[in-house]
Order: structure tokens, then C-alpha cells, then sequence
């Protein structure tokens, strides 16, 4: 089977080709690896330059945050001084920075995943490879295999790099909430782990829905609904939140480790048993009902900075798991089902 330009002439004989070169030589792509290229060549295309500009700018960013640091020092202080020096330097970038991060997986996801499959569903062009002396297995691999794993490349490279940028000022960043603020899914290994997901996603809602465009607006929408649900369900539970302790009376509120996250505030017992931060603080006999209950210190609750790696790789696990199960319905769909 050969592809033919616009001009008539096949792809072939112009050496990009299954074929490989004019010379006869077979090029780095050939076969079916080389045809999920040519059909999707501008998105990916587009894919690797979004990455190396990317990775360009985050390398640039990086000497200048350390000459920063080099010269202010990298501890927020007690007068939250250089927290406001820093942001009036690069909190603009940080922020575009950590919004271009987190929308990445949802990005490759909607224009990726949801046309890779659905595209060849709705212009017929997979009944045109199947029929022909390719199996589906062989199909469906070279059309998961290349595209997922040009966006691992880009996304890893990418979140390494920006990790390697946040680090070092990431007390200075978002006021440190690294939960909440972003960087725990903008970091490490989440932005791949997620891309992954939300392109199997939309794979497997292409495939079924068979149309491009509906495919995109249900994948947009499963990433919006996910993105809920991992903020408020999941990312807080991926750890194991600590606590400390403090007399109720206390004019000094906690001592939270630099970098902690603080997560929720409790009052409690003197053998630990906890109570709503509002039990007893209402009405003429709050100090009665305390002393009923024994209410004698406050608690917080928080992430520490520390268990920030942990946590990050268990939700990748977690979202790496649900990609093969998603990807694992997909192949058997294909292989079982007609496209």
C-alpha cells in the first residue's frame, strides 16, 4: 500500500516513506509506524517544537531564579520581604509556568488522544489499513505505540526540567503550598502520568463515539470532571497527615515545619481524641463545655514538604494503573469489536 500527494506521486518515491530514502535506504520510520507519522506529522510536529521551546525557556528561567537566589537567599523570612521581591521578579513567570503544566496532559489528551482513532473512524481510512495484509494487532499498536510514546518523551522532559526549576525557590512560589497551588501536578512525575491517562482517555472516547469533534468536547469534559474529583478526593489522601499539638489557651498558634501545608485544625483531649475546630467556642458556658468534654489543646493538621516525592509517585501509580486498564479496553475493543 503507498501513499499518494497531492502532485501524484507516491510517498515512496520521495523517500519519506515505508521505503525510507530515494537511496533505497529505510528511513528511522517504515511501514506502520511511519503511517500513523504522515497521518498525524503536524500535531506531533507541532508536539516536539511546543517541547523544546518549552524546555528552552525553563533552562533560561533557571539562571536567573539562581542568580536570585544566589544573592537574596532562598528563606521566605518572618517579614515576607523576599517572597514579595521574588514574586515581583518571576511570580508572572511562575504562574505561566505552572498554568502551561497543568494544562499540557489535557491539551494532548483533547487533540491527541480523542482524533487518533476517531479521525480513522470517520474518514474510514482504518477499514482501508485492515483490510489490507495488516492485522488489527499490528494496527493498534503502531497507532498507540508511536503517539503515547512521543508524549511521554516531551512531558518528561519537560517536567524534569521544570522541576528543576521550581526546587530550589519553591518556598518562594504560590506562598509554598505545593498541594493546592499547583506544582504537585505541574512536577516529578504526575505530568506524565496524567497525560497519559487523559490521552488514553480520549483514545478510548474516540473510539467509542466515533466522531472527532464530540470525541474532543467529552474528553475536555472528563478532564474538567477529573480534575474535581483528583483536587478533592484523591491528591489529599495520597499521604498520611501529621499533626501538632498546642495548648488551647496559647497565644502562639503552630509551629508547622517551613514548607508544610496546612490541611485542617481540630481541638482535642488530652488523650488525643479530636473534636471540630467549633466545638465549644459558642455561648456563655464555652469554658464549661470544654472542661466537660476535656478539651485542653488545639490540633493542626498538615502535609510536610518531605513527603511531597511520596505522595506525588503514589498518585502516579495510581494514575498509571488506570491507563492500563483504559489502553487494555481499547486493544480488546479492537480487536473484538468492528471500528
Amino acid at each position: 500500500m503507498s501513499t499518494t500527494d497531492t502532485s501524484g506521486r507516491t510517498a515512496v518515491a520521495e523517500g519519506d516513506g515505508p521505503a525510507g530514502t530515494a537511496g533505497g535506504r529505510r528511513g528511522l520510520l517504515h511501514g506502520l509506524p511511519w503511517l500513523v507519522w504522515h497521518r498525524h506529522r503536524t500535531l506531533l510536529r507541532t508536539a516536539l517544537l511546543v517541547t523544546v521551546v518549552g524546555a528552552a525557556a525553563f533552562v533560561y528561567q533557571r539562571i536567573g531564579v539562581q542568580d536570585f537566589l544566589h544573592t537574596h537567599g532562598t528563606s521566605p523570612g518572618l517579614d515576607g520581604r523576599l517572597v514579595t521581591a521574588f514574586q515581583s521578579h518571576y511570580g508572572s513567570v511562575f504562574n505561566g509556568d505552572l498554568d502551561f503544566m497543568q494544562s499540557l496532559p489535557v491539551v494532548v489528551g483533547v487533540f491527541l488522544g480523542a482524533p487518533l482513532i476517531a479521525g480513522e473512524q470517520e474518514h474510514g481510512t482504518v477499514t482501508l489499513v485492515t483490510t489490507q495484509s495488516v492485522s488489527r494487532g499490528r494496527w493498534i499498536a503502531a497507532t498507540l505505540g508511536l503517539p503515547l510514546a512521543l508524549a511521554v518523551l516531551c512531558t518528561t522532559l519537560l517536567s524534569a526540567l521544570f522541576t528543576w526549576l521550581w526546587t530550589p525557590a519553591h518556598g518562594l512560589i504560590a506562598t509554598g503550598d505545593w498541594l493546592a497551588g499547583g506544582p504537585f501536578d505541574s512536577t516529578g512525575p504526575v505530568p506524565v502520568a496524567m497525560t497519559l491517562f487523559l490521552t488514553a482517555c480520549g483514545i478510548a472516547l474516540g473510539m467509542l463515539i466515533k466522531r472527532v469533534v464530540p470525541a474532543m468536547a467529552a474528553t475536555a469534559v472528563l478532564a474538567v470532571v477529573g480534575s474535581v474529583l483528583w483536587a478533592e478526593q484523591i491528591r489529599p489522601r495520597l499521604g498520611t497527615l501529621r499533626s501538632v499539638s498546642y495548648p488551647y489557651d496559647s497565644d502562639d498558634g503552630p509551629r508547622l515545619p517551613f514548607d508544610a501545608v496546612r490541611m485542617d485544625d481540630w481541638v482535642s483531649t488530652a488523650d488525643g481524641k479530636l473534636y471540630g475546630f467549633g466545638t465549644c467556642v459558642n455561648g456563655g458556658e464555652a469554658d464549661a463545655c470544654r472542661a466537660k468534654l476535656g478539651i485542653v489543646n488545639r490540633v493542626t493538621q498538615y502535609f510536610d514538604y518531605g513527603q511531597l516525592a511520596g505522595m506525588q509517585w503514589r498518585g502516579a501509580a495510581l494514575l498509571l494503573a488506570l491507563t492500563a486498564v483504559v489502553l487494555a479496553f481499547v486493544v480488546w475493543r479492537a480487536q473484538r469489536r468492528p471500528l
